[in-house]
């Protein structure tokens, strides 16, 4: 069984077993979590798609909270003596799916 949810902004297509990074959730390793935003479950023959969403719901437990890869940010105006240097790094949360229950 597949399925899609919706978190952080953002739509993810899933699978019982699936390892994924999303935006930061709240939690530490370890805390299961359960995502109720699913939009669209799907098996062999039967697709099944929310109006806006569906009463599944999807289990996880994470595994990792980490910070993505530095992004250098460049700011500068010609013949203005105006030059910023900044780096972001994007919080994200692993997680791995346990059970996608209807």
């Amino acid at each position: 069984m597949i399925a899609i949810i919706k978190t952080g902004g953002k739509q993810y297509k899933i699978a019982k077993g699936n390892k994924l990074k999303i935006e930061k959730i709240e939690g530490v390793a370890g805390d299961k979590v359960v995502f109720d935003k699913v939009l669209l479950t799907a098996e062999e023959d039967m697709v099944m798609i929310g109006k806006p969403f569906l009463s599944t719901k999807v289990e996880a437990i994470i595994l990792e909270q980490g910070k993505g890869p530095k992004i250098k940010i460049v700011k500068h105006k010609a013949k203005k003596n105006y030059a910023v240097r900044t780096g972001h790094r994007q919080p994200f949360t692993k997680v791995e799916i346990i059970d996608i229950k209807e």
